[in-house]
């Protein structure tokens, strides 16, 4: 699938007819996409489903058996991993522990052979951006996870990729800090001019950090496009599964329909008769958990004002605004 990207800039990464194999496995089937300067791509999909390693394969710790990744318009098939100009951040900050917050975010670009003075401006410039600022002089073991990955990031920055691969980097920061978090990242690398791929499995966070979100399911890319548009109109049966949809079984193809959409009628009326598996408050309203006879488990999301049943009881499940598919889609 080869999208265009919203942008007048050639793209800054280039994924073409990408496949990987881990032995005879295949993992990665065709994936093809591109990220503009400033773009950030956040790449979604269930634990399984390729994302890390079609990461690894862009970054050079896979070899694809077809394919190839552009950088700038440059082949990077025979360059190694510590020249691809591709920052990478992991789940874990993986800071260097016997060396400051300073020494760390000032390593790249003495690697890099800058003279230590654009080294240390560098550095500091990092630091500042991601408001670490006068923790110069810390120990990596005093921060918290919230302070690892912004130095991870200064760190990745001061190195000035072109390209910064994120893989799940808020996953093991408290709820508290991560949506702070997140937005801080998108906006320095966008400030940076940096394209970025940020890969997660958590719906909401992908929809709202990228300015296009991809869905990889089972090694094959199912869709590309802009946040809204992949929310409202999934391709398949199984990305409206990802997304959240409700799906049942409709004649000779699937029914998919939003929790808000549905409601609970009065055993009596017209629809399938459901039963009730579990009620519980969610902040904006309450979600009912519920089971059909052919087996489904679906959700249906109401608001605070109305009356819930109880597990156990049966209800007829009705909704509005529902997508079709065909058994092959």
């Amino acid at each position: 699938m080869g999208v265009l990207v919203p942008s007048s800039e050639p793209p800054a990464l280039e994924v073409h007819d990408l496949s990987v194999s881990l032995g005879r496995t295949p993992v990665l089937d065709s994936v093809s996409f591109e990220v503009a300067p400033g773009e950030l791509l956040s790449l979604m999909g269930p634990n399984g489903s390729g994302k890390t390693t079609l990461l690894r394969a862009i970054v050079g710790l896979e070899r694809p058996a077809r394919g190839t990744v552009r950088l700038d318009g440059r082949d990077l098939r025979e360059v190694p991993v510590h020249r691809r100009g591709i920052g990478l951040l992991l789940q874990e900050a993986a800071l260097f522990p016997r060396r400051t917050v300073y020494e760390n975010v000032a390593y790249g670009p003495l690697v890099q052979g800058r003279p230590l003075a654009e080294a240390d401006t560098e550095a500091h410039q990092a630091l500042e951006l991601v408001r670490m600022q006068g923790f110069e002089e810390r120990d990596p073991a005093t921060l918290s996870g919230g302070e690892r990955q912004r130095v991870a990031l200064a760190r990745t920055i001061a190195a000035h990729p072109r390209v910064v691969l994120l893989d799940e980097p808020f996953a093991a920061i408290d709820a508290g800090v991560r949506a702070g978090l997140r937005g801080e990242f998108r906006h320095v690398l966008a400030e940076r001019g940096i394209a970025t791929v940020h890969v997660t499995h958590d719906r909401e966070e992908g929809l709202f950090l990228g300015d296009r979100v991809a869905i990889l399911l089972g090694g094959r890319l199912r869709t590309v496009g802009a946040p809204a548009t992949v929310h409202d109109e999934p391709p398949d049966v199984e990305t409206a599964r990802f997304l959240g949809y409700n799906v049942l079984p409709e004649g000779a193809g699937w029914v998919a329909f939003r929790p808000e959409a549905a409601r609970l009628d009065p055993v009596g009326s017209a629809g399938p008769s459901v039963e009730v598996l579990a009620v519980g408050f969610t902040g904006r309203g309450s979600l009912v958990v519920v089971r059909s006879t052919s087996g489904e488990r679906l959700e249906v999301e109401l608001d605070r004002a109305a009356v819930l049943p109880r597990p156990g009881e049966r209800r007829v499940l009705n909704w509005e605004r529902s997508l079709r598919f065909s058994r092959r889609a």
